[in-house]
């Protein structure tokens, strides 16, 4: 029996009824874009998060993309400013700030985390930064209240890339209501995750979720009245469909992530091997929805090998780190040996709402099988 990575046909099983049912539903009504469906999951969303405004877009990139140059448009940041973001993160976090013309400024993490390393913001802090960019990765919460201070103490922004944390909370709050804004991503295979590609913004400031929106929609103040030079990144009715019926089983599905990552965490004992760290129980913890269960080995390539051979899929998330891509020559000079580390040894086992239990004791007795 093979154990894939992510079955997302068993995850989306659940919900077929209903997914059916929506998209004849969007299907029918012969509207597909800027419709009910998405104002309806744009204040559901909201809801969720608990936040004022979600603007719906085509992809977590673009609602990054988004907030930036919006805050750019409303002065609150000029080209060639400059964004603190964790080194250790996909690249899209990156790639948003340079597509705004802002400058990313790369900070390590804290190696038991792998979130940004909030000790080692301020130092990087200088008069032309604008914001703190932070990414919940893998779907642990990142931020605290050294960071939030810093924000304070500096005006600066706090912008989440939310993109894998979808569900989680800080404190009280959702994580997605911490800041200025934040970016969610609804790929497939997000704990949210839509039948395509999709992707939303959360703010509680009026003013940004105004030019947000504009953005999104070629600009337009009005149609065909373009007040911005914006882009199309619109959230198709179908998908906003799709993720109405998602939404409702979201916590349930985090809560099942949660049970594999404590059996994950009570069971794996192979000392090659280095497991996700939690100050409390996987299974109540509520500041990590385990988008990704995340290992570290020096022996990566015999655990992938030794896996594969019994039927296991693994992936790695993620293998080269932003500042070592090809297309990123502007960021090669920079030395983040914690990052690099964290690259070379990070192995993501399964892990999904679908598994079964046969499925998590198995990658559990292959892994300690391992010498």
């Amino acid at each position: 029996m093979k154990i894939p990575f992510l079955d997302l046909k068993s995850v989306n099983e659940p919900y077929e009824d209903e997914i059916k049912s929506a998209i004849e539903r969007v299907v029918d009504s012969g509207w597909y874009l800027l419709g009910s469906e998405v104002e309806d999951f744009e204040k559901e969303y909201s809801n969720f998060i608990g936040v004022d405004n979600t603007i719906g877009v085509a992809s977590g990139l673009d609602a990054l993309r988004i907030i930036l140059r919006a805050y750019i448009e409303l002065g609150v940041m000029n080209e060639g400013d400059e964004v603190i973001v964790p080194a250790n993160t996909f690249i899209a976090s990156i790639l948003a700030i340079l597509d705004a013309r802002l400058k990313p400024v790369l900070v390590e993490p804290d190696i038991k985390t792998y979130n940004i390393d909030p000790d080692l913001i301020e130092e990087k802090i200088t008069s032309k930064t604008k914001a703190i960019m932070i990414v919940h990765l893998y779907g642990q919460n990142a931020c605290n209240e050294k960071i939030a201070g810093l924000c304070r103490k500096f005006n600066l922004k706090l912008i989440e890339d939310a993109a894998q944390a979808h569900g989680a909370y800080y404190q009280e709050k959702r994580i997605g209501s911490l800041g200025g804004a934040a970016a969610f991503s609804f790929y497939p295979g997000k704990n949210l995750g839509a039948l395509g590609d999709a992707g939303a913004i959360c703010t509680n400031d009026d003013q940004l979720e105004e030019v947000c929106r504009a953005l999104g929609n070629y600009g337009f103040e009005k149609k065909y009245h373009n007040r911005y030079q914006g882009y199309n990144s619109r959230l198709d009715d179908m998908q906003a469909a799709i993720l109405r019926v998602k939404l409702k089983g979201l916590d349930g599905d985090n809560q099942k992530r949660r049970e594999v990552a404590h059996s994950y965490l009570q069971n794996i004992q192979n000392d090659q091997i280095i497991l996700p760290k939690l100050s409390t129980s996987a299974l109540t913890s509520k500041n990590h929805v385990w988008h990704l269960f995340v290992i570290r080995t020096e022996k990566r390539t015999s655990f992938i090998n030794h896996l594969k051979k019994a039927g296991i899929q693994t992936l790695i998330h993620y293998p080269i780190p932003p500042h070592k891509q090809k297309g990123y020559a502007e960021l090669h000079n920079l030395s983040l040996p914690v990052t690099e580390k964290i690259h070379e040894e990070v192995l993501s086992l399964p892990i999904s709402p679908a598994m079964t239990q046969y499925e998590v004791e198995k990658v559990v007795q292959v892994i300690n099988e391992i010498q």
